[in-house]
């Protein structure tokens, strides 16, 4: 067992979300820039001028960043390319996430540390090998079982196989989010339909819609209910950690750039929390119950063990979109913050909030904080409630700006 060696990595997708995984314990995150991404149309994507932001915040937090530049590239992106890769070499970020050999030319030829993508489909050890010539670090396809992973790694191992730093070769794979029903990702159906292709970060996401079977003889439609029969349930590994991290990899990898803070902080808390219990030797039953339940509070479309547990994926989710047991609700935004008295002031634009409610904030500086509501200050007088056109005044420790977002929790059967 090599608990020791092992780095959580988190996704990121905008400021808040970086704050949202440092502070719920994530040893490394991975964001994307401009439209050289997976995520490109799902996200506002952070700019090149971020890049340094990112760095420092990370540095300082004595956490890992790595840039994903995994998309298809065509040739005329290779300008853009490596303008991203000389600002990340200017910035000291730690990795490349790649699988186009252009990109990885270019971060080799930089001196760029590389990780091989999922967008590889590194499926056994002799492709491992060769990418060892490359890399570092690994991502193996998604489609592989727990006994094929723990294969790859005890090989590696047993023939010291060794990436271009001259230490063991490191394999990453997938822990949690969103599956695709495409091989590692790789998918043609809204490049087919609508010319927007998602191997360039531009998914329409046809596989999560709902379909008819037409009869083609007598031009007879059925819905088909109950299932979207193209949109398989998220992956989550919580209640086999034990067996993940005793298959010998070394980086255990969170899907989920295009989503929320609140969903970054959950997500990571939750599997640091087990990792914990694991060197602890307190993982339980109870334990896993437990956060089962608080993965489930944030976007989910259902939980499946996945291929690492031999299982055909056969089990599609059946909601439209998430199945999270708690719904956010935006209610305002970040005014000013008082600093000498660590004050927040929110400007209440949509719906109410009261005395007892849960809510919600997040922000660049602050990732997400939620907690219940025990005292309230609307238009500086000491209130129970306060209604649209109000502004408020809360204790946050973090400086409040005006991207900070206020939002009430509720549970998702609520009307």
């Amino acid at each position: 067992m090599r608990k020791e060696r092992i780095e959580l990595l988190s996704p990121v997708g905008s400021f808040d979300c970086l704050q949202a995984a440092i502070k719920a314990g994530a040893n490394a995150v991975y964001f994307g820039v401009e439209q050289l991404n997976m995520r490109a149309r799902a996200i506002n994507a952070f700019s090149i001028s971020d890049i340094g932001e990112i760095s420092k915040r990370c540095k300082a937090s004595n956490i890992k960043a790595y840039i994903t530049l995994n998309t298809v590239v065509y040739e005329h992106d290779l300008k853009l390319l490596r303008k991203i890769l000389i600002e990340v070499v200017k910035c000291q970020i730690d990795a490349v996430i790649a699988s186009d050999f252009a990109v990885i030319s270019y971060a080799k030829e930089l001196q760029i540390p590389i990780h091989i993508s999922t967008q590889a489909n590194i499926s056994n050890l002799e492709s491992a090998i060769y990418y060892a010539g490359f890399a570092d670090v690994i991502i193996l396809a998604r489609e592989l079982t727990l006994k094929q992973v723990a294969h790859i790694c005890k090989e590696i191992e047993r023939k010291q196989i060794k990436g271009v730093s001259g230490e063991l070769l490191r394999i990453e794979i997938y822990i949690h989010g969103a599956l695709c029903m495409a091989i590692s990702g790789k998918c043609y159906l809204s490049l087919h339909t609508h010319n927007a292709s998602a191997n360039r970060g531009a998914c329409m996401q046809n596989c999560r819609r709902p379909y008819y079977v037409k009869d083609a003889t007598s031009g007879e439609e059925l819905l088909i209910d109950n299932e979207y029969i193209l949109s398989p349930k998220d992956l989550c590994a919580i209640d086999f950690l034990d067996q993940i991290v005793n298959s010998g990899v070394d980086v255990l990898k969170i899907e989920g750039r295009s989503k929320g803070p609140d969903y970054v902080y959950t997500v990571t808390k939750c599997y640091r929390e087990a990792l914990k219990a694991l060197e602890n030797e307190t993982y339980s039953t109870d334990k896993i119950l437990s956060w089962k339940k608080e993965l489930s509070s944030v976007y989910n479309r259902g939980f499946w063990g996945g291929y690492y547990l031999g299982r055909n994926l056969g089990e599609w989710t059946k909601y439209s979109g998430s199945a999270a047991t708690e719904k956010k609700i935006y209610v305002g935004k970040g005014v000013k913050y008082y600093s000498k008295i660590n004050v927040g002031e929110y400007l209440i634009e949509a719906g109410s909030i009261k005395i007892g409610d849960t809510l919600m904030f997040t922000g660049p500086a602050i990732g997400v904080i939620k907690e219940k509501l025990l005292e309230l200050t609307v238009n500086g007088i000491r209130g129970e409630q306060a209604l649209k056109g109000d502004r408020i005044t809360i204790s946050v420790e973090a400086k409040v700006t005006l991207q900070d977002k206020l939002y009430k929790m509720i549970p998702s059967s609520d009307e």
